[in-house]
């Protein structure tokens, strides 16, 4: 692969013909077309296969029994949260203070914001 880029890139820079011929005609075109159709195809069975796992894991759960998605934390912190975001606390401050990451108070201060 890296000799045909270096072949790619010299054949651009020197102007130099590609050392072979580029298909033109439909009869060989055809081959890399029906290469391309196969390609999406298999592309479009995986990404099924993918989210239909994803769906039956998150109906059915997981193998260790994690649930997917969030972490949901609980109520009493969010409430300590906003409440501490109302009383002009920083971000920094009050994640340290409630043991929750700085992410998890700058989401519900958006979510206050709106």
């Amino acid at each position: 692969m890296f000799k045909l880029e270096l072949q790619l890139i010299g054949s651009m820079v020197n102007r130099e013909p590609l050392p072979w011929n580029i298909p033109t005609t439909p009869t060989r075109r055809a081959p890399f077309q029906m290469l391309g159709v196969f390609a999406e195809f298999e592309r479009a069975i995986i990404q099924e296969r993918i989210n239909a796992g994803i769906a039956r894991a998150r109906e059915k759960g997981t193998k260790s029994l994690k649930p997917i998605g969030r972490a949901r934390i609980d109520p009493k912190v969010e409430n300590e949260i906003r409440a501490s975001i109302a009383s002009a606390k920083g971000v920094l401050k009050t994640a340290r203070e409630l043991k929750v990451g700085s992410s998890t108070v700058q989401r519900i201060r958006a979510a206050m914001a709106r």
